[in-house]
């Protein structure tokens, strides 16, 4: 069986197929451009080699289209870089797709999961709404900061500052409204504060650069709570026909709806990927790591959790 390595980069990728069957002879190498038409003919070519294996490694996400154009032909590998390294001073492009080749055939390759396509889309708006979670994050640090150069001290008397209470406060500020009292009379009776503090704490010096920040402010949040709803929908709609593992999940304490969907997007909705609990955990990275020398062990931590925004 023929098996072909491909070293990706951005603008062009190296390609060299090995004979599993005689990997003593010279392997054929071929270069091709990244362009769709280019991509297309690379299917073509291994097509016509008679490869039925190819394995690449997972370079930044310059692989991705790769991998699409390949994945409906034949069976594809996706390596971790770190795997394959090469010696110092013996780095080549063609070399490093060969010795893909070769180490895949010896099983010497640390191989990532890449899920079907329908567990990809999944996994490709569960991570956009986890990012535009952290910018929602991010914005509200910086409209406290905003805050403090205006002298207000508004998030020490209210616990949420993007709360109902806090979302009217800062849009009367950003609209021009500057009296403590009149913007005291906005919070909520359920805040744990009197009318005393929280004047005090509105009591700040406001210049009408600060209004126009902090209304852009309120502009791009408004923005992120808008595409959060709609991602909320187009995940319910994706994943209508395995609502009923994602309401067990969520069912787990310490677990919601969010957090289901999420899991679900990144392990699947059986997990059938993973022969065991171990093997999950390990991949997710939430046990301990192993090194073993001279039948001695030593204690080593765990690896770090993987980055659920940078790979399938």
């Amino acid at each position: 069986m023929k098996i072909a390595g491909i070293d990706v980069h951005k603008k062009v990728l190296m390609v060299v197929i090995v004979d599993g069957s005689a990997p003593e002879e010279k392997p054929t190498r071929r270069r091709f451009a990244t362009m769709p038409s280019q991509l297309h003919q690379l299917l073509i070519w291994l097509q016509g080699q008679g490869v039925e294996e190819a394995v690449m490694e997972s370079t930044a996400q310059y692989w991705r289209s790769v991998w699409l154009e390949l994945e409906p032909h034949m069976r594809l590998h996706l390596a971790q870089a770190f795997s394959n390294r090469a010696p110092r001073g013996r780095k080549h492009d063609f070399k490093d797709a060969e010795r893909l080749v070769r180490r895949q055939i010896a099983n010497e390759l640390i191989l990532s999961f890449v899920p079907n396509g329908e567990q990809r889309i999944w996994r490709s708006m569960t991570r956009m709404k986890l990012q535009l979670t952290r910018d929602r994050v991010r914005l509200q640090n910086q409209m406290e900061c905003l805050l403090e150069e205006m002298r207000i001290k508004l998030s020490i008397v209210v616990s949420n500052l993007l709360g109902a209470s806090g979302l009217r406060i800062l849009q009367a500020l950003a609209q021009g409204e500057t009296d403590p009292k009149k913007l005291a009379e906005l919070g909520d009776e359920r805040l744990q504060c009197t009318e005393e503090q929280l004047v005090d704490a509105l009591t700040g010096r406001v210049q009408p650069m600060h209004r126009e920040m902090l209304s852009l402010q309120l502009q791009r949040l408004q923005l992120i709570d808008q595409q959060m709803a709609q991602l909320n929908g187009m995940i319910a709609q994706a994943m209508k026909a395995h609502q009923d593992a994602v309401i067990r999940l969520a069912e787990v304490p310490g677990l919601g709806v969010d957090s289901a969907q999420q899991i679900i997007a990144e392990v699947g909705a059986q997990a059938s990927t993973f022969p065991s609990a171990a093997e999950l955990t390990s991949w997710v990275g939430t046990c301990p790591g192993k090194e073993e020398s001279a039948e001695q062990n030593r204690r080593v931590a765990r690896r770090r959790a993987i980055n659920i925004c940078g790979e399938y």
